[in-house]
């Protein structure tokens, strides 16, 4: 089978090119789940219910979240009823919504997500190894599921890897979020994991990490604010990860996709 990761969707520039890229990138690699991370796509914070509804009317299987989930107070309500949008799995006993689900994928196969947020230069939740564990023994790859996904969203590059390392042998795919910047070290780990440290956003990069450049610049320059943070709107680079999986559960393939904008575009060279 065939799984597809999308990095954060930035504002509206990043739900075009979602919205016209992803049925493409479906069809023509024949993917079996797809899994966006949102977090951001709302005017860059947070997501609405109808931005929810149109990534998964574009293609979406489950979308994922990070530290912005509430940035938009309606989520609040709407993740109890939308069990295909996750946030956190380490956010405190009670938090609405969940962090973790079993879904079924295109021919059946069964696809354990987890979505968990680290805890380096972030805030203080509970600890996501933990949190990660539990559900990786609760539905073990190549038993329950047929795949398991992680998003772990975090801005320090060595715990990402430290989480790609806890996972390996365990789980598909590994991506991290949050830092908007694709990187460079695709690749399968030891134990079968297919892993990448930042799958990189879905938005503008004539940008400060999707954000129109003049309010942050003045924020490093200066030591101050004058206005809000705003999506940059030019043409978005969709940033994501295909990973083929085998009949185990572990990475065969693992390749970034890049495609529109201002990063030059690359894509898999497989049937």
């Amino acid at each position: 089978m065939r799984l597809l990761f999308l990095g954060d969707v930035v504002g509206r520039a990043g739900r075009l090119t979602v919205t016209k890229h992803l049925p493409y990138l479906i069809d023509t690699y024949k993917v079996d789940f797809t899994v966006v991370n949102g977090e951001n796509a709302a005017a860059g914070f947070g997501i609405t219910e109808k931005i929810a509804g149109e990534l998964f009317d574009a293609g979406a299987d489950v979308i994922t979240t990070g530290n912005h989930v509430w940035d938009q107070k309606e989520a609040l309500v709407f993740i109890e009823r939308q069990p295909q949008l996750l946030r956190p799995i380490n956010f405190p006993e009670g938090t609405p919504g969940k962090g973790v689900g079993l879904y079924e994928g295109r021919g059946g196969a069964r696809v354990l997500v987890i979505n968990a947020m680290g805890r380096v230069f972030m805030q203080p939740l509970e600890d996501p190894f933990v949190a990660v564990e539990k559900e990786l023994d609760a539905c073990p790859l190549g038993d329950v599921a047929d795949a398991v996904l992680v998003d772990f969203h975090g801005e320090a590059t060595s715990e990402k890897m430290a989480m790609g390392h806890f996972c390996d042998g365990r789980a598909s795919l590994v991506v991290g979020t949050h830092s908007h910047v694709p990187t460079g070290d695709t690749h399968i780990m030891s134990g079968g994991t297919a892993y990448q440290t930042d799958a990189g956003m879905c938005g503008d990069y004539d940008s400060v990490i999707g954000m129109e450049k003049e309010e942050p610049l003045h924020r490093f320059v200066r030591g101050y604010g004058k206005g809000r943070f705003v999506p940059a709107q030019g043409e978005a680079t969709l940033c994501g990860v295909l990973v083929d999986v085998g009949a185990d559960g572990q990475a065969r393939r693992a390749a970034p996709i890049r495609m529109g904008g201002k990063l030059a575009e690359t894509l898999p060279d497989w049937e």
